[in-house]
């Protein structure tokens, strides 16, 4: 099969990305297009590095397939790419300067799944969280050129509350395929055993123990809005997107609240329309707070 060229490869990722249905497309349509088709590109090798391990092919082998995408990446670094997604990624290294490590540690955490199924405490779940969500976040400030320091800790934290959102949100699911996410020593102090998740079973303590996660998960939505508010003006330009993307993750993190914790129920989402409103709300907001004029 011949090698995509870097316009076609950036071609696959956008459009990979549009049909993926993800929350994140709607915020990356903000970015002037530079920093929004490398948006794309590292979205579609986060979900396929990740779809590699979750939702692997027929015949497929995931410890391979991690070991493989390991390969890709020292690969496209070295300036030999394979892949469409990794072509795209090595072209938009020529601007944007990411760093290898970053995306071998994202892989790391992928990589958790094929040999973690519950996690015994809270620090053993931000070291998961931290490398598949803040991780993540870091890889977008060298997409976004941010300059303070300070910045790290703001995509740290969001990070760590999208990821925790998604736990969450996803309990049912993970609960059919025997995956516990939420801390075992959690469900200990409310009371709530494992067996009661599996089952999908609701409950006082199962409230008590929602409620507890919820707040963590707020908590960290907080801590990034701190910060965000003693960066420099031109990284709370820079960094609108993520803010983008915190609005609607706050309302999962809402629904999921409302009513009651139901969260066995269908999966929670937002649909499009309210995406883009949300996004539409804090773009304007911030054109208007920061008085510099749009750059999509």
């Amino acid at each position: 099969m011949k090698p995509m060229t870097p316009i076609e490869a950036q071609t696959f990722c956008t459009k990979y990305t549009k049909e993926s249905g993800s929350n994140f497309y709607y915020s990356f349509l903000f970015l002037p297009q530079q920093r929004r088709e490398a948006m794309y590109t590292i979205y579609a090798f986060c979900k396929m590095v990740d779809s590699a391990v979750d939702e692997p092919a027929p015949g497929s082998h995931p410890i391979e397939e991690v070991r493989k995408w390991r390969q890709e990446v020292t690969a496209t670094y070295q300036g030999h790419p394979t892949q469409p997604v990794t072509t795209s990624l090595a072209a938009h290294l020529q601007t944007f300067d990411i760093p290898e490590t970053l995306l071998q540690e994202l892989i790391s955490g992928v990589e958790m799944d094929l040999t973690s199924n519950r996690f015994s405490t809270f620090a053993d779940l931000y070291q998961y969280c931290y490398r598949v969500a803040s991780v993540v976040g870091l890889i977008c400030l060298k997409i976004f050129q941010t300059q303070s320091p300070a910045a790290e800790d703001y995509a740290i934290n969001l990070g760590l509350a999208f990821q925790l959102t998604n736990i969450l949100r996803d309990l049912k699911g993970d609960a059919e395929q025997n995956r516990i996410y939420l801390p075992l020593e959690d469900l200990q102090r409310f009371g709530y055993s494992e067996k009661a998740l599996l089952n999908q079973q609701r409950s006082p303590a199962l409230v008590e123990l929602l409620k507890f996660e919820c707040e963590r998960a707020r908590t960290y939505y907080r801590q990034a809005q701190e910060i965000l508010q003693t960066l420099p003006l031109s990284d709370q330009k820079s960094l609108v997107v993520s803010e983008i993307m915190r609005g609607v993750y706050s309302r999962i993190l809402k629904q999921l609240e409302d009513p009651h914790y139901q969260v066995f129920g269908p999966r929670v989402r937002v649909a499009p329309l309210q995406r883009l409103g949300i996004a539409a709300h804090i773009w304007i907001r911030s054109v208007l707070s920061h008085n510099i004029a749009p750059t999509v």
